[in-house]
């Protein structure tokens, strides 16, 4: 893994070794410790000597400081207030981290409050330290890069305790699809045969909002099998796989042959499913029935360029949603929601509800407030207009997408159409798309980080 530091004010670039700490000043000699009053200094017996980092070399001191006994804090090279806080908590060794399930398995609390770092030094492939209850433990030099802390705490929680900003945050990184003969596509053979595939048509769902995937056989096996392939299908009051026509089975617009506007489903859901599969099997003795879809996110983009006060409104006003169609059920969210949402650690807008269908009246607002979001709901209406994608589905081509970031619709229709499909839930979905992308040691590897880098499998939510 290659890292950076900024040196002398020079951006530098290496390629770390096993001994990672060791080239950034440390020599393999006995470490000294000095404890004044909560303050833990690392020198080194000896003067070590200058390493190079590229052409240039990087002099100073390597030293570690705590301000509790429990907490050893090692300042990183690179300029600005970040450094690595190491509890005992933390270890990674297999005593502490479970080595077949990941999981935590010592007991937190059964920790003295007073344990002390008693030594540390250097491994082949980590960082050792003797704590003073007799635990050795162990950091790992490819988990210690990405577990780098602010030293001024959580920079987004700040952040909030300050004044509102003008204007919330944009969306997340995403690709916009600007008609739909550049549609997305992919080979059914390739997704069902190669994970390289898969990885691609995962990732392709996740930058450009959809993607269709050609030569699905005609058959529910078979589009339930495309699905599975990707994670097990979520179950909701609708069921699982779905195979239907528009017979009102269900009480819901969907399941007639009447126009749907642009939407996303499960708004009244407390975690929305994230993605959706159409599979058109057939549509026989009739007309109509074209496929609607909007990009959101780039909609919501363009409505924070024209008018950020806007954009704000809707991500601002959380709402009442909920699916009443069925007798047996009034389903809500466990707490009302915006249309637009932001997410807390990435402090980007990451997730979208829109669905006029399924909005209950709001009564904890005034009507100032009301006649505001009203406003600011009418103008991003006309902007998911503006950019709408219409396109006929057909046998053997389904249509996959991201419910959180697409809106979809359809035309209204005549005869008998016949589709398939079903939802994946979100956790199910991105965490598939994660270790195909980056592997399962670097997503482990990362588990805390919540650092907006495309090197960090947590930017991708």
């Amino acid at each position: 893994m290659a890292y950076s530091f900024e040196v002398e004010g020079v951006e530098q670039t290496y390629q770390a070794t096993p001994l990672f700490y060791q080239q950034l000043g440390m020599s393999s000699s006995k470490i000294i410790l000095e404890e004044e009053a909560n303050y833990l200094k690392i020198s080194q017996e000896s003067p070590a000597p200058k390493p190079q980092l590229t052409t240039r070399e990087w002099k100073g001191r390597y030293e570690a400081a705590w301000s509790r006994p429990d907490i050893l804090k090692i300042p990183r090279v690179r300029r600005g207030n970040k450094e690595v806080t190491l509890q005992l908590e933390n270890c990674q060794c297999p005593k502490c981290i479970h080595p077949d399930t990941k999981q935590r398995a010592s007991d937190t609390f059964a920790i003295p409050l007073k344990v002390k770092a008693n030594s540390v030094e250097h491994k082949e492939t980590g960082l050792e330290i003797s704590w003073s209850d007799n635990h050795t433990g162990f950091y790992p030099y490819e988990w210690l890069h990405p577990h780098t802390q602010n030293k001024h705490g959580d920079r987004l929680e700040q952040n909030r305790l300050k004044p509102a900003r003008d204007t919330a945050p944009g969306p997340r990184t995403f690709n916009p699809v600007p008609a739909s003969d550049q549609s997305p596509r992919i080979s059914y053979d390739e997704v069902m045969s190669d994970d390289k595939r898969l990885s691609v048509w995962l990732q392709l769902i996740w930058t450009r909002g959809f993607c269709f995937v050609d030569g699905v056989p005609t058959t529910p096996e078979a589009t339930k099998g495309l699905i599975e392939r990707i994670a097990f299908i979520r179950h909701t009051h609708y069921g699982g796989f779905w195979d239907f026509t528009a017979d009102l089975t269900f009480k819901d617009t969907a399941y007639t042959n009447e126009f749907l506007g642009a939407h996303t489903d499960n708004t009244y859901f407390t975690d929305p499913a994230r993605l959706q599969l159409f599979h058109l099997l057939s549509h026989t003795d009739g007309s109509g029935g074209e496929n609607l879809l909007v990009d959101g996110f780039a909609a919501a983009a363009q409505l924070r360029s024209e008018n950020p006060t806007h954009y704000d409104e809707l991500a601002r006003h959380r709402h009442p949603w909920h699916a009443s169609g069925n007798d047996d059920s009034c389903i809500q969210p466990s707490a009302q929601a915006p249309v637009f949402s932001i997410h807390p650690d990435l402090d980007k807008m990451y997730q979208i509800r829109w669905n006029d269908y399924d909005r209950a009246p709001k009564v904890n607002w005034s009507a100032e407030e009301q006649l505001a979001w009203y406003r600011a709901a009418r103008h991003y209406n006309e902007i998911l207009q503006s950019r709408e994608m219409w396109q006929k589905l057909e046998p053997g081509s389904a249509l996959i997408f991201d419910n959180w970031r697409m809106l979809h619709g359809r035309s209204q229709f005549t005869g008998k159409r016949r589709m398939c499909g079903g939802y994946i839930n979100n956790d199910d979905y991105i965490s598939r798309l994660r270790m195909l992308k980056y592997g399962r040691e670097c997503v482990l590897n990362n588990l805390g980080n919540v650092r907006n880098v495309s090197s960090n499998p947590y930017s991708i939510v």
